[in-house]
C-alpha cells in the first residue's frame, strides 16, 4: 500500500469532516462543507482506546478499524480518548520506564504522548498517530518524521516536547492511570465504551458506542446497527 497517496487522502477527509461541538444539531461550514453536529458535549459517548505503539493488534486496530469514527460520522457523538504507554511498566531499581517491544517503543509512545498534549484537535492527534502506527505496521517506525511532512503540520512544537522529555514524563502519568484501571486489562488493544471494557468484541465497538448514545440525531453509521 502506498503511504502518501493513503494519507493525501485520509488527511482531506479528517479534516474537512471536523465538525464544530458547541449544539447538539448547530451545524458549521469547514473548508466549504457543511457539518451537522449531533451531540452536546454531556451526551457524547466516551471511547477509551488504551495501546502500544509497537503491538501489532493495536497499530491494526488504529488503522483499520478506529478509523470508522471518521469516516461514518461517529466522531460527532464520541469523546475521543486514545492512552499510550498502557504496557509499560516502571522500573524498581532505577525508576526508568520500560516498554515491552524495546526502547523504540517508549520513544513512538514519548511521541504519541506529545501529540495529545501538543494538540487539542483529535483529528489531528488521530492523523498523526495513524500516521506512526501505519509506519510501524510496515516496519517503517523510525521514518516517523515524514508524517508531519505527509500531512502538511509544523513538526516543531510536537519535537520540542518530545526532545525536552516532556512524553516520558507523560509516560508516567500514563502507566498510573493505567494501574487504576479496573478491571485490569488482559491484553491490547483495550477498548472501554462509556468505562466499560469491550474485552475480545473490541473490533465491534461501533454497535457499542450506537447503543450507549441517548442524543437527539442519531448519526447515519447507528442506522445500520
Amino acid at each position: 500500500m502506498a503511504v502518501l497517496p493513503l494519507f493525501f487522502f485520509f488527511f482531506f477527509f479528517v479534516f474537512a469532516s471536523a465538525g464544530s461541538s458547541s449544539s447538539s444539531s448547530s451545524t458549521s461550514h469547514v473548508k466549504g462543507v457543511e457539518i451537522t453536529e449531533f451531540a452536546s458535549p454531556d451526551q457524547r459517548v466516551n471511547l477509551s482506546v488504551y495501546f502500544e505503539s509497537l503491538n501489532e493488534p493495536c497499530a491494526t486496530f488504529i488503522i483499520k478499524n478506529l478509523v470508522e469514527i471518521f469516516n461514518k460520522d461517529l466522531i460527532n457523538i464520541v469523546n475521543l480518548q486514545l492512552v499510550p504507554w498502557a504496557n509499560a511498566s516502571i522500573s524498581n531499581t532505577n525508576n526508568t520506564i520500560l516498554c515491552q517491544n524495546g526502547p523504540d517503543e517508549c520513544l513512538l509512545n514519548s511521541l504519541e504522548a506529545c501529540v495529545l498534549n501538543v494538540s487539542h484537535d483529535v483529528n489531528i492527534q488521530y492523523a498523526l498517530i495513524f500516521c506512526f502506527e501505519f509506519l510501524a505496521l510496515e516496519g517503517k517506525h523510525k521514518k516517523w518524521q515524514s508524517c508531519f511532512n505527509q500531512l502538511g503540520l509544523p513538526k516543531q512544537p510536537f519535537l520540542h516536547c518530545f526532545n525536552a522529555g516532556y512524553g516520558t514524563q507523560l509516560g508516567r502519568l500514563y502507566v498510573s492511570q493505567v494501574a487504576r484501571l479496573s478491571p485490569r486489562f488482559t491484553f491490547l488493544p483495550w477498548v472501554l465504551v462509556n468505562d466499560k471494557p469491550l474485552e475480545k468484541d473490541y473490533e465491534n465497538f461501533v454497535s457499542y458506542v450506537c447503543k450507549a448514545y441517548k442524543g437527539p440525531l442519531v448519526p447515519p453509521a447507528c442506522h445500520r446497527v
